[in-house]
């Protein structure tokens, strides 16, 4: 088994289960209305979309723009144990990939008596499900396993829809359906795949990435895969068919009836390209939402609301809120203060929940957030665990099913030791708390490694004034 402290780059949120370390905390200092402009580092999401369709590929794929975080990384060493070449230049921020266009040639007779090849994912929803329904195609014996959290998230629906079509085995070891996850395989049979689309859209975005790779004769592939009930997360679904045309692949998503949700034809296979992935538009939600805080404006370069990713649209719900939000082609603006509370359907911008909870700490009258019960099932529980942080600052906070409803503190939020359940999203979002209100400290900084390892660094550059680490 593979030791993940072999890894080229071991990030500090690795250690979030270890009991003898000892994790810091950080202060964010207090001051007046945020006022500048940033580009935030590059898309988590298209960078393991991106590395995956370059990784089976005919010839090699340059990625420019990527993202340099544990997310990616556990990506990265997969993919290479996996037997993918990927240079690396630039701090990670750019790859070259050359990708294994040619399947292997497998026997049912002794695939299963091979021993699996052990990937390490950490706690990355992306490269678990991403990977699973890859080398379930491509062909195989895998297991991979991560954190403790990880072996709580559920996949039992991915690992559901590949079983019919799986030519070998595939399943979760933990209880519940969850990984560690194991693949003997020789591919896929020839026939429509079905998953549900409640809990993750990235079980569908990994179906649909996964689909060239399913043609044992070498000729282009043509799947159909039906989605079973709601799907969420739609704008990410549509960010992976985008990124897989521009590796060639043809992807025509459709809207059905009855019990399906959508129905998704894939054809053709993966040629290497040249790829520039965007700012993570789910980072700069934490800069627009400084402005929004602080009452000042902040300017994120790099994004417009024509980008492949569905969270540039957090800047509308803050326009809803009192903002001021104008763009260009290579920009987006925030300015002035989120005065109102407001009821939104978060479900497309699930990821920017988080964010838009610390903002309502400040807005006048309750904010209701709905469509995002499959939050519960992230990295941890973002709509218990957010709660209960919530309310150390003082705010009334009602849980539903689908969401929650927050009411801010009459007086601001209060001072809190903010716990971060080693989540990326916590720290980041939580510490937003700070730019207003004083003693608001967080633990486990470091955990933002997982997708912004430099995430502080770049709020204190914005701030012009240091953070408080203890």
């Amino acid at each position: 088994m593979w030791d993940k402290h072999q890894a080229s780059v071991t990030f500090p949120s690795m250690m979030e289960n270890d009991p003898n370390h000892s994790a810091p905390t950080v202060r964010v200092t207090p001051g007046g209305p945020v006022v500048g402009k940033i580009q935030p580092p590059g898309s988590k999401s298209l960078t393991n979309r991106a590395l995956l369709c370059a990784a089976f590929a005919q010839g090699e794929s340059n990625l420019t723009g990527c993202l340099a975080s544990e997310d990616t990384e556990v990506m990265i060493e997969s993919l290479r144990r996996c037997g993918v070449a990927i240079n690396s230049s630039g701090g990670g921020r750019t790859l070259s990939v050359s990708g294994m266009s040619n399947r292997p040639h497998l026997d049912p007779a002794t695939t299963a008596d091979e021993n699996p090849v052990e990937l390490f994912i950490a706690n990355s929803g992306t490269t678990v499900r991403f990977l699973t329904a890859a080398l379930s195609a491509y062909g195989g014996n895998y297991r991979l396993s991560g954190v403790e959290r990880m072996h709580a998230r559920p996949i039992q629906d991915l690992v559901g829809a590949l079983q019919p079509v799986q030519l070998g085995n595939v399943h979760a070891e933990s209880t519940g359906g969850c990984p560690p996850v194991v693949i003997e395989s020789t591919g896929w049979r020839d026939s429509p795949i079905r998953v549900a689309g409640r809990v993750s859209s990235q079980y569908l975005s990994g179906l649909m990435m996964a689909a060239p790779l399913s043609r044992r004769d070498g000729a282009p592939a043509s799947t159909k895969i039906q989605v079973v009930g709601e799907l969420v997360s739609l704008p990410y679904v549509e960010m992976t068919a985008r990124v897989m045309s521009a590796f060639g692949a043809n992807v025509d998503l459709m809207p059905a009836t009855d019990d399906l949700s959508h129905i998704v034809n894939v054809q053709g296979r993966y040629d290497a390209t040249n790829y520039v992935v965007e700012p993570d538009a789910s980072a700069a939600s934490y800069f627009w939402a400084a402005a929004a805080i602080t009452g000042g404006e902040v300017t994120v370069q790099g994004l417009n609301f024509d980008a492949l990713q569905g969270d540039v649209d957090f800047c509308r719900v803050l326009e809803q809120m009192g903002c001021r939000v104008h763009g260009d082609a290579n920009s987006l603006t925030v300015s002035g203060r989120a005065a109102r509370g407001v009821d939104v359907d978060m479900n497309a911008i699930s990821d920017t929940v988080q964010t838009l909870a610390v903002v309502a700490l400040f807005a006048e009258g309750p904010t209701r957030v709905r469509g995002v019960a499959h939050n519960r099932f992230k990295e941890t529980d973002r709509i218990g665990d957010l709660a209960c942080e919530l309310r150390k600052m003082g705010a009334t906070v009602d849980e539903h099913e689908d969401g929650l409803t927050i009411v801010p503190p009459g007086k601001g939020p209060q001072h809190a030791v903010l716990d971060t359940y080693g989540d990326h999203r916590m720290a980041m979002s939580l510490s937003l708390a700070g730019l207003v209100a004083k003693g608001i400290e967080v633990e486990n900084p470091a955990c933002t490694a997982k997708t912004y390892p430099q995430f502080f660094a770049d709020l204190e550059q914005l701030l012009g004034r240091p953070h408080v680490w203890g």
